[in-house]
């Protein structure tokens, strides 16, 4: 493992925008077009910093990892958390859908709404092609929620990257702390500061 001491760099929105569409909407717009069945449920939309972004496809190298993965953490979990993969999380100008996002229990609070930061103790995202979004402009994101932890499975270089200590909503958000753990490693599943198991880094990357 190695720990450095970072600053996620700024993306500009534009970056987020290209092909987006002609302004960017609230979380409310969002909802309501939603609603209206303008976005239609399974559409492959993300709403980032505004935008409304078109998900990223997959992979066979991205979902063989996944699979492994589904198989090691939910049984690491505590009763009063659980895994949700692949669906939204309501933030502050943002409707990110990380691939797992691990959120309080119990699973009914989220009948009528998503999760909030509140809920969230740990957001996953699997990275092959979509290293540098995942870094910048999703690590900006959740960093500017108070996500408490951010894990990127880097597929393409066989490393977990784990980021720590989120700034908040400052001008320049980002994680103060990036561990990496590479194969022959293990990741420790830290939730609301607690350890509560750990991911062998070979298990999920081979």
């Amino acid at each position: 493992m190695s720990t450095t001491t970072v600053r996620l760099p700024l993306m500009p929105a534009p970056e987020f925008a290209e092909g987006a569409g002609f302004r960017p909407f609230t979380i409310d717009e969002y909802h309501q077009m939603i609603r209206a069945g303008i976005l239609t449920d399974g559409e492959p939309i993300e709403l980032l910093e505004g935008w409304m972004i078109k998900k990223m496809s997959h992979g066979t190298p991205h979902d063989s990892s996944m699979d492994a993965f589904e198989g090691l953490l939910p049984t690491l979990l505590p009763s009063d958390w659980f895994m949700r993969c692949q669906r939204a999380i309501t933030l502050s100008d943002s409707e990110p859908e990380p691939d797992y996002a691990i959120v309080r229990g119990p699973r009914s609070r989220y009948r009528e709404v998503h999760p909030t930061p509140s809920d969230i103790g740990l957001v996953i995202e699997f990275s092959v092609s979509s290293l540098r979004v995942d870094r910048v402009g999703k690590g900006r994101i959740y960093a500017r929620a108070g996500i408490p932890v951010y894990w990127i499975v880097n597929v393409a270089e066989k490393v977990v990257e784990v980021y720590t200590q989120p700034t908040g909503p400052t001008e320049t958000p980002g994680y103060a702390q990036r561990d990496d753990y590479p194969v022959g490693t293990a990741v420790p599943v830290v939730l609301d500061g607690t350890a509560v198991g750990t991911v062998a880094v070979s298990e999920v990357m081979g």
